[in-house]
């Protein structure tokens, strides 16, 4: 079951896109209109984290506490330390440039899974599609996973690493779909099922494997199950981008919208 109550606002950026929690409960999210990225601390106070992200957009803390940062206007994905220093992890594949990437996940290998399409200008693309890459832990070089859908957009894993949630959607473009495949011991995927009749921009997972949907159809936050049933719907004041649990025990649910942040105090668990 989820729980679900009333939003309540928490910050008043421009355009949030992208949201993840530190191990203290920290809320850092980005703005990519001003390029910037802030933290609304456990003390309800609201502090600037990076003055230029590059457009960062998709961002997740690693098991050792760094930001990694889809970087999409400087199209690359970076790794962030608390010091503030920035770590290039991708720019390229093939030798050729990445289109513009979008969001991702780390896996408990410690390589990485990220989404890259190109929404909107297709100035300067060199890749021949949006596509979805893995970035091996192991120091080796960014492989093609997913080649295949058209317009890539939020990624999630489960906590065990077995499953790899991608949701195809973009601004008029994509199946409106969101589907999970199996990762194998070597990063790759296979059997490709669909997990949600609707895509989303982002996504997070309960305790339960329940898949929590931004969804770009209904404007607000859809709820499946693990079966692909849908069980719940969270109305939001405005379109969601990102959602993610958080807090001390991990039961509030912060929804990143167009203008601002919100937080939902839930009777479940993330993942």
């Amino acid at each position: 079951a989820t729980g679900v109550g009333s939003t309540s606002a928490i910050g008043a950026p421009t355009i949030t896109l992208s949201v993840d929690v530190d191990a203290d409960g920290n809320v850092y999210f980005s703005d990519v209109r001003t390029s910037k990225a802030y933290i609304w601390t456990v003390n309800g106070e609201l502090t600037t984290f990076r003055e230029s992200t590059g457009n960062g957009n998709g961002m997740y803390f690693d098991r050792a506490g760094n930001l990694l940062v889809c970087e999409g206007g400087n199209r690359r994905v970076t790794r962030v330390s608390m010091d503030g220093s920035v770590t290039v992890l991708a720019d390229s594949y093939d030798s050729k440039k990445l289109n513009s990437p979008n969001d991702l996940w780390p896996d408990p290998k410690g390589g990485i899974y990220f989404s890259d399409p190109r929404f909107f200008s297709q100035d300067g693309v060199e890749q021949d599609g949006n596509h979805v890459y893995y970035i091996p832990g192991n120091g080796m070089p960014t492989r093609l996973v997913i080649d295949d859908l058209t317009s890539p957009n939020g990624v999630l894993g489960t906590a065990d690493g077995t499953r790899l949630y991608v949701a195809d959607s973009g601004p008029n473009t994509g199946s409106d779909t969101t589907y999970v495949y199996d990762i194998q011991p070597d990063g790759s995927l296979r059997n490709q099922q669909i997990a949600a009749p609707e895509g989303s921009d982002g996504m997070t997972l309960d305790q339960h494997g329940n898949l929590y949907l931004s969804s770009n159809r209904s404007g607000g936050i859809e709820v499946y199950s693990s079966d692909g049933e849908k069980i719940a719907s969270i109305t939001v004041p405005e379109r969601p981008s990102n959602v993610v649990f958080g807090g001390p025990d991990r039961q509030t649910l912060f929804i990143t919208a167009r203008t601002g942040v919100y937080s939902l105090q839930m009777t479940v668990q993330g993942q």
